[in-house]
Formats: structure tokens, C-alpha cells, sequence
């Protein structure tokens, strides 16, 4: 009986870990045919992943939660954007990155943009913002009812 509670525990911790895996892409072109295709926004995440606290704290509280992940993979296509300080990139990745930054305008990390399926701006996030994945998720859907 131990035993079988225990697996049963064991099933459920890897299967929500899981459900939070989300499917990050890096190629903004490619994210906005896929949205474009399959009816979606595309959420571009300005982060600096190894340094910046804020970003990390984001990630944690947010970003790798199965509630997000849910509300994910029926709403958006999800870019990352990326200036890591430790991590190593390709220098194509890092010059698509800079263009990126300098298009959108983003000045400080974390920033969240929003682009409808047809890549026009519907929305931003500066910055941290607490409240967890519920306070995040119907900022999003406030951008999508402008949509």
C-alpha cells in the first residue's frame, strides 16, 4: 500500500512537471507562421536567463507553471528572447536577438511583447509583475480581446 502511494505521488510530481514544459522558439519568422497557421499570438520574452533576477524570479513563479503552460498551448506561440551573459549562443542567434531588442524598444529585462498573428504589436509588460500566473494570464487575454 506504501508502495503504491508513493508511485502514485511520483506519477503525479512528473507528470506536472510535465505539463510545464513549454515549446520556446528563437526564431521570430518561423513563430509568426506557426501563430499565423495556427491562430495564435506570439509571445516575445525579453530575458537575460543566467543574470537577471527578476527574469529568473518570472520564470519560477510564472513561466514554468503547468497554469501557464495550459494557458500556453492554446493561446500562444512563445519566443525567447535572450542576452545571457554565461550561456553560449551562435552569433547569428545574438545579432537576431540585438535586432529584436532595438525593434521593439526594450530597455530593461524582463519585457514581454505580445504580437497578434499577423505580427502587430497588441501589447507589453515591463518589468517584473507580481500575482503569479493568474495575474499574468489575464493581462494576456486583455491583449487578445484588443486583438
Amino acid at each position: 500500500m506504501k508502495r503504491t502511494a508513493i508511485g502514485l505521488l511520483a506519477c503525479c510530481a512528473l507528470l506536472q512537471a510535465g505539463a510545464a514544459e513549454l515549446n520556446w522558439l528563437t526564431d521570430l519568422p518561423k513563430a509568426q507562421a506557426k501563430a499565423k497557421a495556427e491562430n495564435k499570438q506570439v509571445l516575445l520574452d525579453f530575458t537575460g536567463s543566467d543574470w537577471c533576477g527578476w527574469c529568473i524570479k518570472f520564470n519560477k513563479e510564472v513561466l514554468s507553471t503547468p497554469e501557464f503552460a495550459e494557458y500556453a498551448a492554446k493561446h500562444l506561440v512563445l519566443v525567447e528572447v535572450d542576452f545571457p551573459r554565461k550561456k553560449e549562443q551562435s552569433g547569428e542567434l545574438k545579432k537576431a536577438n540585438k535586432a529584436l531588442g532595438s525593434k521593439y524598444k526594450v530597455d530593461g529585462y524582463p519585457t514581454f511583447v505580445v504580437l497578434n498573428k499577423e505580427g502587430k504589436e497588441v501589447g507589453r509588460q515591463e518589468g517584473y509583475a507580481a500575482g503569479g500566473p493568474k495575474a499574468f494570464i489575464a493581462k494576456l487575454e486583455g491583449f487578445e480581446a484588443k486583438n
